[in-house]
């Protein structure tokens, strides 16, 4: 079955193929200076509404580089655990797989070759993570032994970050199936002391308090679209005011759990205002006794005005995230 659709598939791509040869004179794409939002959701392909959304935000030329960048092949990064960076990276060279660090991650290395990631994970304790994911870690900057709560955690690669300097992580998820890929992470790291799992609801956390929380919503994902080309094309203009809703829930249900004095850290793979900034500022209107307490643990140069982290694919060259770290009073 699985070689006739093969089969089928090629037979499609030629058809296309010979068709766009023959008609190659004709195919004319919108003029990039005349209608800048026509050609870069027709040659660039994406959906026109993102498109008008970020050129207004960050100009033709913003628009154009975002673009692009979610359109190149995404490139293979680790965040080791357990061990620094440097001894990753010696332990790689032995079965001849090259690895550089991320300039501006302390934890994140980029794989050069071609070794596979089951190679990869045999001689080094590690997670397969993009800097954006690991960055959000790194600004979390959780306390040593510290009590913690990841309460949308599958698959797990940010609550096994966070488990590296906590006493013990907590990793919620609503979705037992996905969290048999948590349980799965901690056991190949023998982590499983260190991470426990519980299937809950992030709107009614089954918990009384933790020293911070992590709270990794779900978003639209424009953050993460090289990753997920196909994903640009099941968003919906309408998902974006659906996904605040639930944002600002969990929001609201996690800063119940935090201990007087502890972190809510508010984390998405988005770019856009409504999931990341506005969410927070809307939450500190309700809640005016929080405050953003960035630490100083990532580059200025990836904080906001705020201090709040912003990743940006078309400014590091990796996938997109945003993290708010809001401190509960004491």
């Amino acid at each position: 079955i699985r070689a006739a659709g093969s089969a089928r598939a090629a037979g499609f791509v030629s058809g296309v193929l010979h068709t766009l040869e023959r008609k190659g004179d004709q195919l004319r794409f919108p003029d990039p200076l005349a209608d800048p939002a026509g050609y870069l959701s027709t040659y660039g392909s994406h959906p026109r509404w993102l498109v008008e959304r970020w050129l207004h935000r960050w100009g033709v030329d913003g628009a154009r580089a975002l673009v692009a960048a979610n359109n190149a092949r995404p490139e293979l990064y680790l965040r080791p655990l357990g061990i620094g960076r440097e001894e990753a990276a010696a332990r790689l060279l032995e079965i001849g797989a090259d690895a550089e660090p991320v300039d501006f991650s302390a934890t994140s290395l980029r794989v050069l070759s071609s070794a596979t990631v089951a190679e990869i994970l045999a001689v080094i304790p590690a997670v397969v993570q993009d800097p954006a994911a690991t960055m959000v870690v790194e600004y979390a900057a959780v306390p040593q032994g510290a009590r913690v709560l990841d309460l949308c955690a599958a698959p797990g690669g940010k609550a096994l970050g966070l488990a590296e300097r906590a006493g013990f992580v907590a990793a919620a998820d609503l979705s037992p199936r996905r969290l048999r890929r948590v349980r799965e992470n901690a056991s190949r790291l023998a982590w499983d002391k260190r991470v426990g799992v519980v299937a809950a609801d992030g709107r009614h956390p089954p918990f009384r308090s933790a020293d911070l929380v992590l709270l990794d919503v779900p978003c639209t994902g424009t953050g993460t679209l090289r990753r997920h080309p196909d994903g640009r094309w099941r968003l919906r203009e309408d998902h974006l005011s659906a996904l605040t809703v639930l944002q600002r829930s969990l929001l609201d249900s996690a800063a119940a759990v935090v201990r007087p004095g502890g972190w809510l850290v508010y984390s998405t793979c988005s770019l856009e205002q409504e999931e990341n900034e506005v969410q927070v500022k809307a939450f500190l209107e309700r809640h005016p006794e929080w405050a953003v307490d960035p630490p100083g643990t990532v580059p200025a140069e990836l904080l906001d005005e705020r201090g709040c982290l912003y990743v940006l694919p078309h400014r590091e060259n990796v996938d997109g995230s945003f993290a708010a770290r809001l401190r509960r009073p004491a």
